[in-house]
């Protein structure tokens, strides 16, 4: 089992920058693909951006390619979402999880908490 912990969210005003933080911890997970996930009020949970842990390639949901980048640091166990040019309805619970190392966007383990990110316009 993979416990995964989110931080990094808060209040930014449309056009400002946050970085978000996924620390796993448990089983090893460097051969997992990992996702970042978010949910906005009233909304279903909806795929965001996902790493395939062993090759590095990427997938971005259409509606932040070219203003969000998700990178990790093996060593540290850790993913990132850098998240640029935010919007108002980028508002959201954040979450990340372990995802299928063939589609990124099917998350396939536990949710934590998750982080919120509040964007004022």
């Amino acid at each position: 089992q993979v416990q995964l912990a989110e931080s990094g969210g808060g209040l930014v005003q449309a056009g400002g920058s946050l970085r978000l933080s996924c620390v796993a911890s448990g089983r090893t997970f460097t051969r997992y693909a990992m996702g970042w996930f978010r949910q906005a009020p009233g909304k279903e949970r909806e795929f965001v951006a996902g790493i395939n842990w062993s090759s590095g390639s990427t997938d971005y949901a259409d509606s932040v390619k070219g203003r969000f980048t998700i990178s990790r640091d093996n060593a540290k166990n850790t993913v990132y979402l850098q998240m640029n040019s935010l919007k108002p309805e980028d508002t959201a619970i954040y979450y990340c999880n372990v995802a299928s190392s063939v589609n990124v966007a099917r998350p396939i383990g536990s949710w934590g908490q998750g982080t919120q990110v509040t964007v004022s316009s």
